[in-house]
């Protein structure tokens, strides 16, 4: 039902040639389009998943991104949780080391901002 009504507003947008959606899970997804040699060959990855995986999804990430493309990341706030030392939830902890990962990766020039739950833009060098 989503994919039918994805590709209904894809076909709108006259973009519709310009997707290859992929179902699965999405760690096999990226490994598998890293390992079919389809690194740094896109300009914009989009993550907002499982808080578990963030720190692999965005290593793929930059693995898949062009020098000069983005990555951009949703929750990276966390509703203000992970400046709250307090807050050792799961989630909470991945967020924070996902953000500590960005902010010492010297592959990407990045920036959060500060709009609703948090979003990173980082910048592949």
């Amino acid at each position: 039902e989503w994919t039918a009504t994805a590709r209904r507003y894809w076909s709108e947008a006259g973009v519709a040639h310009k997707i290859d959606l992929r179902l699965g899970p999405a760690l096999a997804t990226l490994d598998e389009l890293i390992r079919t040699g389809e690194s740094n060959r896109f300009d914009f990855v989009f993550i907002d998943a499982d808080k578990a995986n963030y720190l692999n999804y965005y290593e793929r990430a930059v693995a898949l991104v062009r020098p000069g493309g983005l990555i951009g990341i949703d929750n990276t706030l966390w509703y203000g949780k992970v400046v709250d030392q307090t807050q050792q939830d799961p989630d909470t902890k991945a967020v924070r080391a996902l953000n500590r990962r960005v902010y010492e990766d010297d592959r990407v020039f990045a920036a959060m901002i500060p709009i609703s739950d948090g979003f990173t833009l980082a910048l592949k060098k």
